[in-house]
């Protein structure tokens, strides 16, 4: 069978990570072009990663005939205009998230990928964690009965600048939105209802740009069962990543990957590992998991396994937050 050849636009962190997953963990795919407006990033990863062909124009790689899916790694603000140029040319799309920052654009979005007849998959690479993976199975297996309480711990192990903070979104369209769709995702349900209180308390820079960088976050979804997320900008003992399910049967609870599992015991008490650092190192794996599942999705014309659907709900999960915020109240999906 014929490797599904690719092109990634975007040579900045994302698209390094994409490239490195592809040549090294994803044998049924071919990475032949990069792209980046920054075309030396380009060349850089082209070299690093044996890409054959940069560009610093991805219509190159849009214009090209033998490339049957491309990757979105560029800003934010780019998405939804580069994936629907991709869908156009009839390739195949793996769009970082969020596909944008407006509920409008993304259902445009939606409009000229149906149309155009091709694959696209939003880049939640957490669901394929294998921690966050066994939560889903037991769930939606119905091992711990009927689900009434997700709790998701997500901490980073340092701020952003204060320039990227306010030019990402804010941390609900960039950090939580992982988080929102988790909640989605463990619960097999959407949102209902949201209600956040939130703070600066990492950074005073942050808030000076008007994000937050400090929050707890309680919603009521669709199903009946109800969530509640804690963020924060920076832990002092790095990445903090759990989750707990409950539900009528009973509980499953993940606890941090750790570079290993090994527990010292001497006359100053007893110590272990510290989270792995950040989300490279923690999830890795499941990057290279996602892009195994897109590939195989274009091979045999199979469904992705993270469409469109869940690119929005996020979004509008953000916009919820972002209005409970201002508003100081609980806010119903159904207002976005």
């Amino acid at each position: 069978m014929e490797k599904v050849r690719v092109g990634i636009i975007g040579a900045g962190r994302i698209g390094r990570v994409h490239s490195k997953s592809l040549t090294n963990n994803v044998p049924e795919a071919e990475l032949v072009a990069i792209s980046d407006k920054f075309v030396e990033s380009a060349k850089k990863a082209a070299e690093e990663f044996g890409i054959p062909n940069y560009y610093e124009d991805y219509h190159k790689i849009l214009e090209d005939p033998t490339i049957q899916a491309v990757f979105v790694c560029s800003p934010t603000n780019t998405h939804a205009d580069i994936a629907m140029e991709a869908a156009k040319a009839g390739k195949h799309i793996f769009c970082e998230k969020p596909i944008d920052t407006s509920v409008a654009k993304i259902l445009e979005t939606e409009k000229v990928v149906k149309e155009a007849g091709v694959k696209m998959q939003i880049g939640f690479n957490r669901r394929f964690d294998h921690n966050f993976r066994k939560i889903h199975e037991l769930a939606k297996n119905g091992d711990l009965g009927k689900i009434q309480i997700v709790k998701i711990t997500s901490r980073d192990p340092e701020p952003p600048s204060a320039e990227y903070a306010a030019a990402s979104g804010g941390m609900f369209l960039d950090m939580t939105i992982h988080d929102f769709d988790m909640a989605c995702f463990l619960t097999n349900s959407d949102v209902e209802e949201i209600y956040v209180n939130s703070a600066v308390l990492v950074d005073p820079a942050i808030g000076e740009q008007g994000d937050v960088d400090t929050a707890i976050i309680t919603m009521k979804m669709s199903n009946g069962a109800l969530a509640v997320i804690d963020n924060s900008r920076r832990a002092a003992y790095g990445y903090d990543q759990r989750a707990e399910l409950f539900g009528s049967k009973g509980m499953v609870a993940t606890a941090n990957d750790t570079l290993s599992t090994a527990v010292i015991a001497d006359e100053n008490g007893v110590t272990g590992e510290k989270p792995l650092f950040f989300f490279l190192e923690r999830y890795m794996e499941s990057f290279s998991e996602e892009m195994r599942q897109f590939v195989n999705a274009c091979e045999n014309d199979t469904e992705v396994p993270v469409g469109i659907h869940a690119g929005m709900q996020s979004v509008k999960i953000g916009l919820a937050a972002k209005k409970s915020v201002a508003e100081h109240r609980p806010v119903l999906l159904s207002e976005i």
